[in-house]
């Protein structure tokens, strides 16, 4: 990141995002299912786990019964993951979200790993609000003459696949889980977004209230363009990241050259060379 640039998101803003969402009482439904799709990928190991760390405030216990024992870390303000060292299991649940250096985050959880740790995350994906981004983009335009950051930029499953793998982790996996939520009306979905701290965390975020006309507009906009049967609809991505720390036991790849059976074969088809 350049120096002269400030950091995409905000520190204290993701802090108070997420202090605010734990006093809600709110349907943290995304977060209840992303915890399912964690404890689905580690039940899938057969190894056992000794020392668990959970990146974040508390351990679910849907999580809790995968190790024998959890530390609970975060990321401080200077994006520095302090906890110590070998983890058998790392866990993030949506901890990596408000991430400026992702890249470096990842190498961070890589190296408090104990060889052959296992590495498991989810995180919100590139498709995550579209009609939200779109209503705003529009109502921005017509009612301010330009559009101002609203909305968080998401990753997408391709990019965090090849961090994963930069970042120095072996058999990196990412997958993605798609759900649209059907709202009856606009402030349900703010509302839900305030409950899971998901609201905007932008450094260069507008301090302004949002204007009642512009608001009109977006209303009127997401009403129109991205409603069904009377209901807004509301696209969530989550993204699911896994990959182990390297160990000398795993799985190597093929060095090019050394099959011993051609593909043809396999396939029971001639082989024909190209033009």
């Amino acid at each position: 990141m350049s120096k002269d640039r400030p950091p995409l998101f905000d520190f204290s803003a993701v802090s108070r995002a997420r202090s605010r969402a734990a006093r809600l009482a709110g349907d943290r439904f995304l977060d209840a299912a992303a915890i399912e799709g964690l404890a689905d990928r580690l039940a899938a190991v057969v190894k056992k786990f000794e020392r668990g760390l959970w990146i974040g405030d508390a351990v679910p216990f849907e999580i809790a019964t995968f190790a024998r024992e959890w530390v609970c870390a975060d990321f401080d303000a200077h994006e520095v993951l302090t906890c110590g060292g070998g983890f058998d299991v790392a866990v993030s649940l949506f901890s990596l979200q408000g991430i400026n250096d992702l890249p470096g985050a990842l190498v961070q959880v890589r190296r408090v790993l104990k060889p052959d740790g296992l590495f498991v995350a989810a995180l919100l994906g590139g498709n995550t609000l579209a009609e939200l981004r779109d209503a705003f983009g529009h109502a921005e335009t017509l009612t301010r003459g330009g559009v101002s950051p609203r909305v968080s930029p998401f990753a997408d499953v391709r990019d965090v696949g090849g961090l994963l793998q930069r970042a120095g982790f072996a058999l990196p996996v990412a997958d993605v889980e798609r759900l649209t939520v059907r709202y009856g009306d606009f402030f349900s979905l703010a509302r839900d977004l305030r409950a899971h701290g998901f609201t905007n965390v932008m450094t260069e975020r507008s301090r302004s209230s949002l204007r009642r006309d512009t608001l009109a507009a977006l209303l009127a906009h997401y009403a129109q363009v991205h409603a069904e049967d009377g209901k807004l609809k509301a696209r969530f991505e989550t993204i699911y990241l896994t990959g182990w720390s390297p160990h000398e036991s795993q799985q190597q790849p093929l060095k090019p050259g050394s099959a011993k059976s051609r593909l043809a074969e396999a396939l029971d088809t001639v082989e024909q060379k190209a033009d």
